[in-house]
C-alpha cells in the first residue's frame, strides 16, 4: 500500500508562533525578556525547542550553554502544552490534499520529531488527528529523524509498505531522513525557508498543497 507521510511543524501547520511564544516564557522566567521574534526567527522554531532555546542564549552571549538549554527545556514543554494552539494554524489546503489523498487509496500518517504527546494533542486540538493512520513522534521510539526508523514505522502504522512511500517536509532534516530510506522526499516552498530548499535537491517541491496528489501519482504511483 502507498502511504504519504507528511511532517508536522512547519510542514502541515504553522506551529512557529506557539513555539516562540513557549521560549520567550523561559527566557522572561530568566528575567532577561523575550529573545526571539515571531517574523525573524520561525525557521529556528521549526527545528525545535533547543534550537530555539540555544539561539536565544546565544544572544545573551552564552556560548557554552547545553547546560542551561538542558535546564530550561523541560519548561519550555510545559509553557507550550499550556497554550499550544494559541496561534498555530494548518496551512491552506493541507487537510484537502490529506483528503484527496485517502479518497485516491494512499494511506497518510505523521512522523514529526515533536514529543509524540504533544504532536498527538495538537492534532486533536486542531480536529484532524482522526485523518491519519498513525502518528510518530521523536520520543516514540529510541530514535528519530534523521534516523529512518521513525519514517518506516510510520508506514507500518498506517498499514502501507516502507518501500512504496514518499515524505512531506520543510527541513534538511526530513530529506535525510528520505534519504535513509531510500524514498523520495516533497520540500514545501512556503515556509520561512521559503525556496532555499531547493538547495537540498528533494525529488520534488511543493508551493501549493492542491499540486500534491499530482506530486505523489509521480513519484510512487
Amino acid at each position: 500500500m502507498r502511504t504519504v507521510v507528511f511532517d508536522l511543524d512547519g510542514t502541515l501547520a504553522d506551529t512557529s508562533a506557539d513555539l516562540i511564544a513557549a521560549a520567550n516564557a523561559c527566557f522572561r522566567a530568566m528575567g532577561v525578556g523575550d529573545q526571539l521574534d515571531v517574523r525573524d526567527d520561525a525557521a529556528t522554531a521549526f527545528r525545535g525547542g533547543r534550537a530555539m532555546l540555544k539561539l536565544g542564549l546565544e544572544r545573551l552571549g552564552h556560548t557554552e550553554c547545553e547546560t542551561e538549554v538542558d535546564r530550561q527545556y523541560p519548561l519550555l514543554l510545559q509553557a507550550y502544552e499550556a497554550a499550544i494552539d494559541t496561534h498555530t494554524l494548518l496551512y491552506p489546503g493541507a487537510m484537502d490534499a490529506v483528503e484527496a489523498l485517502r479518497s485516491a487509496g494512499y494511506r497518510v500518517a505523521i512522523c514529526t520529531n515533536k514529543p509524540e504527546k504533544l504532536a498527538h494533542l495538537l492534532m486533536t486540538r486542531l480536529g484532524v488527528l482522526d485523518a491519519f493512520g498513525a502518528l510518530i513522534g521523536a520520543d516514540t521510539l529510541p530514535v528519530r529523524k534523521p534516523d529512518p526508523e521513525p519514517l518506516r514505522e510510520a508506514v507500518r502504522r498506517a498499514g502501507g509498505n516502507p518501500e512504496r512511500c514518499l515524505l512531506v517536509g520543510d527541513t534538511v532534516t526530513d530529506r535525510e531522513t528520505s534519504r535513509a530510506a531510500q524514498v523520495p522526499s516533497v520540500l514545501v516552498t512556503f515556509g520561512p525557508d521559503g525556496h532555499s530548499v531547493a538547495d537540498l535537491m528533494p525529488e520534488a517541491l511543493l508551493s501549493d498543497y492542491s499540486e500534491l496528489p499530482d506530486i505523489t501519482r509521480r513519484l510512487i504511483g
